[in-house]
């Protein structure tokens, strides 16, 4: 297969303390050198590499004492596709290596702590792959957008999570941020297939047009965010999510990118391999 990336999605889609929302083409594949057709293919073939990846990972923590883990954070519009990189790029792994956790608005229990204590309990143990499906940014984004709470109170919060993010890291959880950015009209044309389609509708809230009214808000809200707490030690990736084939490849390969950089192995055997092999045969 030819190469795949004109350019890695670590340095196409990376953020800055520059990056504009409004200047990125959600409908564009940046870096990457095929259509939808190969794009598919090149997701098929990219998941035993990340299967094999995730083992080792799991493999290092069970049985030579690992303790490092990865953990992928998404966040997005509705119907940006967040299910479809869990189903279609985490779900190709091994399920028992894999923690996932679907942020909801906080409980009275959640809302009684610092907004970071119900994140901190969802974190990957040793070995894990942690996937959030929103995370603790929804406390800089809906609560920005929705007046929850003052604004110092979320400028306190761009620091706080970086700090949080940094301490990790430091701690060997590698974070891969991803920010799904859809369109606009791309998100209607989605609301309208889910009422359309009647094996859809359990997907469609009444609040979704409610959020969808506030769209250019949330938007400078995430791009505030990305802004501030896009760090060396945790960067965010802006993934254009018009294509879903291009947005669960791109994540792919963020993911495995990710999972080389830990330069895994398998662990070596702790009993002697050929003396084994002579009682396997003898009983």
């Amino acid at each position: 297969m030819a190469k795949t990336w004109k350019t890695e999605p670590t340095e196409s889609l990376r953020a800055t303390e520059q990056t504009a929302l409004g200047s990125i083409d959600t409908s564009s594949t940046p870096g990457f050198d095929g259509d939808k057709k190969y794009g598919q293919q090149v997701l098929e073939s990219g998941a035993a590499r990340l299967s094999e990846l995730q083992e080792k990972l799991f493999a290092d923590s069970r049985a030579a004492g690992g303790t490092r883990s990865v953990l992928l954070v998404l966040q997005a519009m509705d119907t940006a596709g967040k299910g479809g990189i869990v189903r279609h790029v985490v779900g190709a792994v091994d399920p028992q290596g894999i923690h996932h956790h679907a942020f909801k608005a906080p409980t009275e229990e959640e809302l009684a702590h610092d907004f970071l204590w119900r994140v901190r309990r969802e974190l990957p143990g040793a070995g894990m792959i942690g996937v959030f499906d929103r995370s603790h940014y929804e406390d800089v984004l809906v609560a920005k957008v929705r007046s929850l709470v003052s604004d110092d109170t979320i400028e306190s919060r761009y620091a706080e999570i970086a700090d949080f993010e940094e301490e990790l890291t430091a701690s060997g959880t590698v974070i891969v941020k991803v920010m799904l950015h859809i369109s606009f009209d791309e998100q209607k044309a989605r609301l309208a297939e889910r009422l359309d389609r009647p094996d859809k509708h359990w997907k469609y809230s009444t609040g979704d047009i409610d959020e969808r009214n506030l769209w250019s808000d949330y938007q400078k809200a995430y791009e505030t965010a990305i802004q501030r707490t896009s760090t060396d030690a945790a960067p965010w990736y802006v993934v254009p999510a018009d294509r879903k084939w291009y947005a669960r490849v791109a994540v792919q390969r963020l993911l495995i990118d990710a999972l080389e950089k830990l330069d895994l192995g398998w662990p070596p055997a702790d009993f002697n391999v050929e003396t084994e092999k002579i009682r396997l045969a003898a009983s």
